[in-house]
């Protein structure tokens, strides 16, 4: 049987367990800790970074408040709320949906698309130490996110 360390990781500095456990701290310190853009982008726009990610979500087309919920991983009816509010700040809006009459979707205005491309540009600016690191540790790193995505 494994024996864990005093953080639960696999014991042994060596061990690849051991190494992915602490890659994966160094990741989710870096950017939900020491680099988190999330309170930056929210003070810049004026408005909690809920209503943000919904923005960011709306960039892709109208979808219906359901589809919204699904993709902030809300309940419909506090998306309903950041909805209410992105509509009062001129941001959204919210239309007849062509296909089902009886129904809305939910579509940015221009001011919405400009503020989501504000918070596009804060959230994937880098920071300085990452633009810092020497182009080969960049290409390297590159590889590696890629493939942990694909």
């Amino acid at each position: 049987m494994e024996r864990l360390d005093s953080g639960g990781h696999p014991e042994g500095s060596g061990s690849e367990a051991g190494a992915a456990a602490r890659v994966w701290q160094g990741m989710n310190a870096l950017v939900l800790e020491r680099y988190d853009r999330r309170k930056s982008v929210a003070e810049a726009l004026g408005m909690s970074f809920s209503r943000v990610r919904a923005l960011r979500r709306l960039v892709a087309g109208p979808i219906t408040l359901r589809e919204l919920a699904e993709r902030l991983g809300a309940d419909p009816p506090y998306t309903s709320v950041i909805v209410d509010d992105l509509v009062r700040r001129g941001l959204a809006e919210r239309i007849t949906n062509p296909v089902d009459r009886r129904s809305k979707l939910v579509h940015l205005t221009e001011e919405g698309e400009a503020k989501a491309a504000i918070a596009t540009g804060i959230l994937s600016t880098p920071p300085d130490a990452l633009l810092a690191l020497p182009p080969e540790d960049i290409r390297m790193l590159d590889r590696v996110v890629a493939k942990l995505l694909g």
